[in-house]
């Protein structure tokens, strides 16, 4: 099995990377947070931990192998246990990890399923059948997250603003951010009862 692939990055899409060993090139299957941290690494050396599987019927006789890359072994470790979940298959797996694995591990340790249900093809029942399975399982991969957020010591308004805007649907990071800006832009704010229309105000392009 291919454990680690070092080499050239020529080429990347939405779904997978090309990397060029010597002279030969391999596809590489990337989840969406890899893509995303990969942007303008076109010609730079890269270096992937790995998994194979084999795509495709047995019975049809028509198996292809794959490739699918991560940037880290602890990040092929989490994707091994997420895709252990009942309905969770290899492409859909690639598919929804859209974000940091710290931020995925840590909605599922929180049990937050509202974050967990805006990852592309995971709904509110996949969302709670993932926290079912793996609560408690994930601590380890969710710690860069609770030192990140512990750091932010937001107040007891700006967390009631947070817990607010959650519960109306909007993600928590996105909703941080947003509660950073607006208190940055209006120092005197002192309740999440003024905070709230303002972090609306700033999604919608309104300058305040």
């Amino acid at each position: 099995m291919i454990a680690r692939l070092e080499g050239k990055l020529v080429k990347l899409d939405t779904e997978s990377a090309l990397v060029q060993v010597g002279a030969v090139v391999y596809e590489v299957m990337l989840p969406g947070y890899c893509i995303s941290a990969l942007a303008g690494s076109i010609g730079a050396t890269v270096t992937f931990c790995t998994m194979e599987y084999y795509e495709g019927s047995l019975g049809g006789g028509n198996l292809v192998p794959r490739i699918v890359g991560f940037l880290s072994e602890g990040e092929r470790e989490f994707f091994k246990k997420f895709t252990s979940v009942k309905g969770i298959g290899i492409r859909k797996a690639l598919r929804s990890l859209s974000m940091p694995i710290a931020n995925i591990a840590s909605a599922i340790e929180t049990g937050d399923d509202k974050m967990l249900s805006a990852l592309d093809g995971i709904g509110k029942r996949t969302a709670q059948q993932i926290i079912a399975e793996l609560k408690g399982k994930l601590g380890g991969f969710a710690i860069g997250v609770e030192q990140a957020e512990a750091s932010r010591a937001f107040r007891a308004y700006q967390a009631e603003a947070l817990e607010i805007l959650i519960a109306w649907g909007e993600k928590r990071n996105e909703a941080i951010e947003l509660i950073e800006l607006a208190c940055r832009r209006h120092t005197d704010i002192k309740s999440a009862e003024e905070l709230v229309p303002l972090v609306y105000r700033l999604k919608q392009g309104i300058e305040v």
